[in-house]
């Protein structure tokens, strides 16, 4: 009796609910993106942005939480990568091109279609670095190679969400909206290196300030939520240069320790930084 049950139990074995909680995170990012492009069809572009930053919320859990419960696989990094093509490159473009550039006809349909192709192109860039023989240090899992998906997402919609506060037409205008999608969909797929603060530490005596600098943050968003997102973007922008002049710092040093230990820097320090958004 003992023996015939036990190849039943095995049958009844599966996966692991804390393997699943990750996968159904990315899928709920997904989800909130496809409502947004639904509120969007229906003129509701107030909730459509929010719908898309409710997706982004959900992309930074997703990793995280793999990570943390040791649930990391092949399947939940190419699923995260659909998600954020859809999420953060379709859906944005979408949603711009019903506010505000249909206005501009076929012109403004080229540059909806030029931003989830530096979507793809990006994360079809980082798909093809996972399988690479000559894996990068390190030290530059602490850098995005350009902007990553989540926070371009954010960067384009800066435009819309300035219009719901200030009630202007000006930020809707189809060359304003064009202009923003394009640089954006340029620092994409761009080489230039922008800090992960996945790995980021915050030394013990800024601890307290971090604490409070987040706590204002917190406060402006929930006070003015499109002013506050809108000054997020702007900050991000600004800490471009300081990403790059602190992964220049970094790769120079690898290369005068790999130079004084006699051994040749590795192609992946010069290619770029290899983090995933």
């Amino acid at each position: 009796m003992d023996s015939d049950l036990r190849p039943q139990r095995g049958r009844l074995r599966g996966f692991s609910i804390n393997r699943l909680i990750p996968n159904v995170l990315t899928l709920a990012s997904l989800c909130s993106g496809l409502t947004g492009v639904r509120f969007a069809l229906q003129g509701e572009m107030r909730l459509a942005v929010i719908a898309i930053i409710v997706a982004a919320i959900f992309d930074a859990l997703d990793g995280r939480v793999a990570r943390r419960l040791g649930v990391t696989s092949r399947f939940g990094a190419e699923l995260d990568s659909l998600s954020d093509f859809f999420c953060f490159g379709v859906a944005p473009a979408l949603v711009l091109y019903l506010a505000s550039l249909r206005d501009a006809g076929s012109l403004g349909w080229v540059v909806v279609l030029m931003f989830p192709i530096c979507s793809a192109l990006r994360l079809a860039r980082f798909n093809t670095a996972l399988v690479s023989d000559t894996p990068p240090p390190a030290w530059t899992g602490s850098f995005f190679t350009g902007v990553p998906a989540p926070a371009g997402a954010l960067l384009a919609l800066m435009p819309l969400m300035v219009s719901f506060e200030i009630e202007a037409a000006w930020p809707r205008h189809p060359l304003v909206v064009g202009i923003v999608l394009v640089v954006v969909g340029g620092l994409m797929v761009s080489r230039i290196p922008t800090f992960s603060f996945k790995k980021g530490r915050v030394p013990r005596h800024l601890a307290l300030p971090a604490l409070l600098g987040a706590a204002l943050v917190m406060t402006v968003i929930a006070s003015s939520p499109w002013i506050g997102f809108s000054l997020v973007g702007l900050g991000y922008v600004c800490l471009i240069p300081f990403s790059w002049n602190a992964y220049r710092r970094q790769a120079m040093q690898e290369r005068q320790a790999a130079e004084t230990a006699g051994v040749v820097p590795l192609r992946a320090v010069d290619s770029g930084p290899l983090a995933h958004d």
